[in-house]
């Protein structure tokens, strides 16, 4: 499955800004599952300066200056994707066990392994309690399935919680989420992480796009698709293993990856500093499309 995303973010300002420093995260992973085929970034006004390179979980990420004086930024990231057929789940996953991948990542026996222990304690946005430990344990049942106590966990913040782009901000703690069962992917997905951490299991979060499709006799609205957000498990001897609590689905070919990190703070698509500016609001408009 190929597509061709364009992702614009605009930034409106009250003042002008003098100077704008930048980082981006908006190329798509070259991964097992995914290729990036082409992508350019636009950026106006113009920037003087412009660079790329890898950050620490190995994110595409470009930087960028602009100078000139201005009261809107647009920023539009293109890009070209084909999506690989993903390998459904081995059958001696449904023998692994969540204690055995547990003890695996206290005693780490390769460099895949020690990588993937950093996932498995709390992070800025997930930072978890007994309740939520608690909340988690009754998916991580004794000797169950890692892949079937994972499936269970995103079935039940799928079904428990709501739902709602009023209600959090980026800075809502994921005690706050649970409490009231409210967010959007963003939130489902960090409370994912907090709940699979406090087990002792290693859990990423992923940013990227997830494909819309319109009710049928209806043409599909520009600007209409998303950027979205899910997490993948560590298991040994397979890798990242993704689910998508919004959705209740293990991603396939209507998901492209971005970044992956710790947490959303790790790999926020776009952000940086300015001189100037006042308050902002902020505009963000996807389309992805299907190449025949």
């Amino acid at each position: 499955m190929k597509y061709q995303i364009k992702h614009v973010t605009t930034y409106q300002y009250s003042d002008k800004v003098t100077l704008s420093q930048n980082h981006a995260r908006l190329i798509p992973q070259t991964n097992e599952n995914q290729r990036c085929l082409n992508y350019r970034i636009e950026i106006s006004p113009s920037a003087d300066y412009t660079a790329e390179y890898n950050d620490y979980f190995s994110n595409q990420v470009t930087i960028f200056e602009v100078p000139t004086l201005h009261d809107e930024m647009v920023v539009t990231a293109i890009s070209e994707v084909e999506i690989t057929y993903r390998q459904p789940q081995a059958l001696f996953l449904q023998q692994l066990t969540w204690e055995s991948v547990r003890d695996q990542l206290r005693s780490p026996q390769n460099q895949q392994q020690i990588l993937a222990t950093e996932f498995s304690i709390p992070s800025l946005h997930t930072e978890y309690n007994d309740e939520i430990k608690n909340y988690a344990l009754q998916s991580f049942t004794p000797d169950r399935a890692i892949v079937e106590a994972c499936l269970d966990l995103m079935s039940r913040i799928f079904n428990e919680f709501q739902f709602d782009p009023n209600f959090t901000t980026i800075s809502t703690p994921v005690a706050d989420i649970f409490k009231h069962k409210r967010g959007v992917c963003q939130d489902f997905s960090h409370f994912a992480l907090a709940c699979i951490r406090s087990v002792g299991l290693a859990a990423r979060y992923v940013s990227g796009y997830i494909e819309t499709i319109p009710p049928e006799g209806q043409i599909k609205l520009a600007g209409a698709d998303a950027t979205h957000a899910w997490f993948s498990v560590y298991v040994p001897g397979t890798g990242w293993l993704e689910f998508d609590p919004t959705n209740n689905i293990q991603p396939s070919d209507q998901h492209v990856t971005l970044a992956s990190g710790r947490d959303f703070a790790d790999i926020t698509p776009l952000k940086g500093v300015m001189f100037g500016g006042g308050s902002h609001q902020l505009k963000v408009e996807v389309d992805m499309n299907r190449i025949n």
